[in-house]
Parts: C-alpha cells; structure tokens; sequence
C-alpha cells in the first residue's frame, strides 16, 4: 500500500508538470494540490505549484509555496531562485539578496543568480556592494558582457559618465550584438546631447532588436535635434505602430504635426494623450491651440479655461481665449481677459509672442511649467532594462522545438473558440461515434484545448470517477470499450496522457480497427514525448510508435488531420520531404485546413523552398491564421 501510494503521488506530480508544460497552470494546480494533501511532508509538489502560482504573476503564493518547499528540503538552489524572483516582482530586493546568499552557498557558479543579485544591489542603492560583486563576476566570467553593462549603469547612477562608457565599450567589444547595449550606449550619448553618435547607436539597437518602441522614440529625438524633421516624424510612426499607447509618441509626433500645419492629425494625437492622462495641462493647451487654428472656437475655449483655471498668471493663453471670445462675439468675455492682459502689460510682466518650436529645449515629462508647452517631452530618466536571468523568464513554450509548427488535432469535449478564424473541424467517424453514444459529452475534433478554471477541472474529475464506476460494474468488454474510450478521452483533456494511453491501448485491444482509438493514442503519446523530451529523455523509440499509430489511423479511417498530425511527427524527425508530403494530401482532402498550410509553409522554408513557404503562410494568413503575416514578414526581410 505504502509503495502504491507513493506510485501514486509521483504520477500527480508527474501529470501537473505536464500540465505546467502546456501552460495549463490552473489544472497543473489541482494536481499538486493532490499531491500535497497526500503528502505534505514532499517538497516537489509545493515547489512546482509555486512554478505554476509564478506563470499566472500570484508572487505572493508563490513565494510562499516557495517557502514550505524550502522548509522540507532547504539544499535545493532552483528554489531559493524562484523565490528570489518572486520577492524581485514585489519590489523586496533585500529578501531577494539574502536568497541568493542561500543559493550562492550551494551552487557558487551558478552565474545567473549572481547576477540577479547584482541588480537587487543596484535597485537597493548598495552601489560600492553591485561594484564588489561585479568585480567577482568579470573575475570568473570575463566575456559576460552584461556585468559590464551592469558597471556602466552603476557608474551612471553615481554620475561618472567617463567610466560609464569604458565599461560599455568593454560589453560591446564582447558582445556587439546584444540590441539593449546600443540602446545604454544611446542614453549616454543623449544625455551629453552627442546627437549624431546617439543616432547611430540607436540605429544598431533597432537593426539588433526592431520591436523596442523606446528605441525609435530616443532616435527621434535624436534626429529632431539634427534637424531631420522626415526621420523624426517616421520613427515616431513606428514607435506608435509597436506601442499604439505610448505617451511620448503621442505628445510630440502632435508637436510636430502642428509645427508643419498638419492640424487635424495633431489633434488626433493631443486627443489620444489626453485620453491617456485627461489633466495633462500641457497637450490641452496644444489642443486648444490647434483647435483654435481649425475653428472650433467654443472647443479652443474649453480647453484654454482649464488651463487658465491652473495658471491663472499664463499670458499667451488668456490672449488666445481672449481672441476666440472676440471671434464669437462675446465682447464682455474678451475684454475681462483683456483687461488682465493689459494690467499684466503696465506691470512688465507679459511677454506676449509665442515662441516656436526649437530644438535647442526639450522638457523632462514631469515638468509642469506650462510656458515650455511648445517643447518636446523626455523621459524623466532614461533607464537602462534590468533582464533578470532565469530559465523560468517568458512563457514555457519556448523551451520546445525551434521549428514552431502549430500542433497536432486530437479529440476533446472541449471545443476551441477563435472569433477570426471561423472553421469548424469534421470528420465522419467523429460524427458517427456522437451519434451513436448520445451522451451528453460530445466529441469535438480541436489541436488546442482551452486552459480549465478551476470548477472545469473538478467536473472532469467527477466525470472520470463516474466512468470508472460504470467500467468497474460491467462484465462485457464490448460495453467496457467506448467507456475506456471516453474516460481516456477525458484523461487527455486534464493532461493525463499516461492514464488515457492505458486506457486507449486497452480499448484497441478489443477494437483493432478503430481509427479513433489510434488518433487518440498517438496524439497523448506525440505529447507525453514533447514533455519528457524536455525532460532530457530519448524519445525516439516512443516517435516511432507515434508514426505506427498514425499510419494505422489513416489505414482504418483516412482524413486530412490524421495525414496533418502525421505531418508534424515527420518534422520532429528532420524528414522535411515526407512531412510536405503529407501536408499536401491534407490539403487535398480539407482545403480550408489553415494549419496545414502554415506548417507546410514553415516546412517548405526550412527545407530552402523560400517562395513555396512564404505562398502557403499567405494562404493560411488567408484563412485567419494572422500570426503568419509577421512569420512572413520576418522570412522575407
């Protein structure tokens, strides 16, 4: 019993880090929480829902779940990192330090968290600690070019430029392709308003990394103060075209539509802005300006009075509200804020002429003297991006193949909603099954289930111990094979890929020929392999049972996601020809089957057949697979 118990807590641990594989974060929960409640006494399932409470940004319960793990087996390095991580994401660096203290006691090579703990220094102003540190680290790690970015950002914070750029030099000597080192060397270069080396900086930043907005909005400033208004207005188009939010962007791509006479298009802008932040002072003055330019008086007005109602001392904008009361006729209106004006005049205090936009002045955002509302806007501080080193950065996805082909059809009682692409995936056997059964679970045809809530995932685990009751009283196995069929089906859905093989295998047992039942198996294997080759287990043997099952399928029941699955498991194995091949007969039975297109077309490209692959993406793209437009847009660059 004690060994069967602890066979079965392995499998639920086992089973959730499957689920916390395919991102399905919420079920690979309920598992550990099994586990726990087993047996509280193990650190993995505490540590791997902290994985899990980590992915889903809770870093409070995660750092907790860190903490009990840490508890029950205080020698394990990866735990003190992840809770290092969360306590980062809480802003308690000093907590985070003394993780990595732990960490660093165990494993005092591990460079990554060396070199988080360096950027808790910084965050935490220790910066003679952050130099100690890096001076270890460029000790052990002489080619780590990001300790050397690290020294230059410590140099800056204590306003010494001279080292700042020695150690930037240094990083880029060692690494000259890392986009973010060109964009530090770009914020020194501004700072000292070296406009043209700040411009070609950022240019190798934009060329080594072209989707950071910040790049082109420091650019454009930089190509505003050289005079070169078309570079200018077209980064700032870009920036907004990558961060459609972006206030900068906004703000002062307005300053320069006005400047040129573009007017309705800078109120655009202004409108966005203040959208953003509605008592920006600084862009409704703009505004109204532009609005009082178009000849929208009682618009201009508005905006003018919220802005004199702040500044009641600001000249140039009781003359401009002035004359647009005079153009509307409002006589009495116009000559209070006159009067004013000319009281202003007597006392030498009015100045009177709006200056025009210069390039020698630009205001931090955070300045609010509303005379500089004519200058473009800065960041109050340029920061160089902390990167944080850690295998748990992004989404786990990235850690599977580089050859990202979209995935396998399998059967599921969940069906996947897409409001762009409008397909709905059919096939006879499927529909005969349905029929046939009448249960309320019906089988959907789906290559990626949704992520269960927590109430899903209890009602299938009801729904498996309601199977398992009807399997355990029957006696026929003719009656016992569509049950095992549907409790595997089932198991499939909750990530439970070993249970749901047992079951299928069992089922084809009885039913040899059943095309579903060898789908359904090759489908959980192909994705229990995906996990264990993670893992750093040989799955080539078990890839091979995978083709075995499909070929086997398309023998008993032929149809396009059985000749596109098979497809995908051609790709695993390099065999670039046989996997178009088969993508082809998919698309010669489903021509609206999107994701054959996709893949054959990322197939195509990676076997050198450029064209051909680029033809298929735009035809998936066609059939709304958007995502293929910026995979062709990339291929074609």
């Amino acid at each position: 019993m004690a060994v069967l118990a602890q066979f079965k807590t392995d499998r639920l641990v086992m089973i959730g880090r499957s689920a916390l594989y395919y991102e399905d974060y919420v079920l690979s929960i309920q598992y550990f929480n099994q586990a726990i409640s087993a047996k509280p006494y193990l650190y993995e399932p505490w540590f791997y829902r902290g994985v899990a409470k980590y992915y889903l940004d809770d870093f409070a319960g995660a750092e907790a779940d860190c903490s009990e793990a840490i508890k029950r087996n205080p020698f394990v390095v990866s735990m003190y990192e992840l809770r290092g991580l969360c306590r980062i994401q809480q802003k308690k660096y000093g907590d985070a330090i003394k993780d990595y203290n732990y960490a660093l006691r165990y494993d005092p090579e591990n460079q990554s968290i060396w070199h988080n703990r360096v950027l808790c220094h910084i965050h935490e102003k220790n910066y003679d600690a952050a130099l100690l540190q890096l001076d270890t680290i460029l000790t052990r790690w002489s080619k780590h070019a990001p300790a050397y970015a690290m020294q230059a950002e410590v140099f800056m914070l204590q306003k010494d430029t001279t080292k700042a750029i020695a150690a930037l030099d240094k990083s880029l000597e060692v690494d000259p392709y890392d986009g973010n080192l060109w964009s530090q060397r770009a914020v020194i270069s501004l700072s000292r308003k070296e406009w043209k080396e700040s411009e070609e900086y950022l240019s190798k930043a934009i060329h080594l990394q072209p989707k950071q907005a910040t790049n082109y909005i420091n650019r454009a400033m930089a190509r505003f103060n050289q005079n070169n208004l078309r570079g200018t207005m077209a980064d700032y188009d870009t920036a907004l075209d990558l961060d459609p939010n972006n206030f900068l962007g906004h703000y002062n791509r307005g300053l320069l539509r006005a400047q040129v006479g573009d007017d309705n298009r800078a109120i655009t802008d202004f409108d966005f802005v203040l959208n953003l932040e509605p008592n920006n002072l600084m862009a409704l003055f703009n505004r109204a300006l532009l609005l009082e330019n178009t000849g929208n008086l009682r618009g201009a007005i508005r905006d003018y009075s919220k802005v004199i109602d702040e500044f009641p001392n600001f000249w140039f904008g009781l003359q401009h509200r002035a004359s647009c009361y005079r153009r509307l006729g409002m006589a009495k209106q116009a000559e209070a804020d006159e009067f004013r004006i000319l009281k202003a005049q007597m006392d030498k205090r009015y100045l009177g002429r709006q200056p025009r936009l210069s390039k020698e002045q630009m205001r931090k955002r955070s300045d609010l003297d509303i005379e500089k509302y004519n200058q473009l806007a800065v960041a109050d501080e340029q920061e160089m991006e902390h990167e944080y080193q850690s295998e748990y950065r992004g989404r786990v996805q990235n850690r599977k193949v580089a050859l990202d082909n979209l995935p396998m059809y399998i059967l599921s009682y969940e069906l996947e909603q897409n409001k762009v692409k409008q397909y709905v995936a059919f096939d006879k056997q499927v529909d005969a099954f349905n029929t046939k059964e009448r249960k309320q679970h019906q089988l959907h045809i789906v290559n990626s289930n949704p992520a269960l809530d927590e109430q899903d995932t209890k009602k299938y685990f009801a729904y498996i111990d309601s199977l398992t009751h009807q399997i355990e009283r029957q006696r026929n196995m003719e009656r016992i094979a569509p049950l095992l069929f549907r409790r595997a089906v089932a198991y499939s859905v909750i990530q439970n890929f070993d249970a749901a093989i047992d079951d299928l295998s069992t089922y084809l047992q009885v039913d040899s020929t059943s095309a579903l039942g060898y789908w359904q198996r090759a489908v959980c294997q192909s994705r229990l392999n995906d996990f264990n080759a993670a893992q750093g287990t040989d799955v080539r043997m078990k890839t091979a049972n995978v083709l075995s099952d499909l070929t086997e399928a398309i023998r008993y029941g032929e149809n396009a996601y059985l000749y596109y699955n098979r497809g995908n498991v051609y790709v695993k194995r390099n065999d670039y020809q046989h996997a178009i091949e088969d993508y082809s007969k998919a698309i010669a039975l489903d021509g609206n089957l999107a994701e054959a297109y996709y893949n054959r077309g990322l197939t195509r490209i990676a076997n050198k057949q450029q064209a051909e692959g680029i033809s298929d993406l735009s035809k998936a793209g066609e059939l709304g697979l958007y995502t293929a437009y910026s995979i062709i847009k990339r291929y074609r660059k």
